[in-house]
């Protein structure tokens, strides 16, 4: 483990039920974090919205946590713990000083993505947990529900992988039992082959697959008006989903949205608008 690395006390070792689960996080820096969204955001904008994100992902996270620890079901429990798989080296005191102390970090940061998804992946088992989950910094508003049900299922007899999929072609979580290599190798990543290609690496070492509901990564300036849309004018990409309340994305959208022009960048209707600045 690389010194930088801030763990709970081996949280996971002797719980089949623990599950690591590490977001994918880049500390935030104007004009070098999140350049997908510029334009339409100016580049201090996207870094607000990078941080925004990742309080909002860790407090999910927690949310989570709690859910999974006291299911309807006993025996559906399941033991969440959440950290920031980080970068750049060096970033350590930008997650430190922004996001909840029980976010354990776990610096993964290498030249290729694939490279960095293992890295974090085992860190978790490193770590202890019977379980290693990888979710990606992008999704704010994804539905606790979704966490809680991944760590069931991986908290059940078996190998076995949970795959969430982007509705662009890659996915926003994996989640695996064992530190299975062969998942991240040959990914044309970036691209919308990530998921396709990855169900098929599993099925290439023999590894079942269970598909969670799809939903959006907030990656370019479509997915951001989704998101407006989603925060402020109600509904969801499932109707059976309720999305996560995202409250310091919600804060930021709205004061933009109210105190600059990003309403004319985005193109957003007045109905949201106007009932923001009411």
């Amino acid at each position: 483990m690389a010194g930088t690395d801030r763990f709970d006390v081996m949280p996971g070792f002797g719980d089949h039920r623990s599950c690591g689960i590490a977001v994918m996080a880049k500390a935030s820096v104007p004009g070098r974090t999140k350049t997908r969204l510029t334009p339409p955001l100016t580049a201090i904008e996207a870094a607000a919205f990078n941080t925004a994100f990742l309080k909002d992902v860790s407090a999910n996270l927690l949310a989570a946590k709690l859910l999974a620890a006291n299911p309807l079901a006993a025996s559906d429990r399941a033991s969440i713990h959440g950290y920031m798989a980080y970068g750049p080296p060096g970033s350590q005191q930008f997650f430190t000083d922004n996001l909840p102390h029980e976010i354990g970090l776990i610096e993964a940061w290498l030249p290729n993505f694939g490279d960095c998804l293992f890295r974090a992946i085992n860190g978790l088992f490193g770590a202890g947990h019977a379980s290693a989950v990888v979710l990606n910094s992008d999704s704010p508003t994804l539905p606790t529900a979704l966490l809680v049900e991944t760590a069931q299922v991986l908290a059940e007899p078996g190998d076995r992988a949970v795959l969430g999929p982007s509705i662009d072609g890659g996915y926003y979580l994996l989640g695996i039992k064992q530190a299975h290599r062969r998942l991240f190798d040959d990914i044309d990543w970036s691209t919308d082959r990530v998921a396709r290609q990855t169900v098929e690496r599993a099925r290439e070492i023999g590894l079942d697959v269970h598909h969670l509901s799809a939903w959006y990564d907030v990656d370019d300036s479509q997915a951001l008006r989704q998101l407006q849309a989603e925060l402020f004018d109600g509904g969801s990409l499932d109707p059976g989903l309720t999305p996560f309340c995202a409250a310091n994305t919600a804060t930021l959208m709205q004061d933009l949205l109210v105190s600059t022009d990003l309403r004319t960048r985005l193109g957003v209707l007045r109905k949201a608008s106007e009932r923001l600045a009411s």
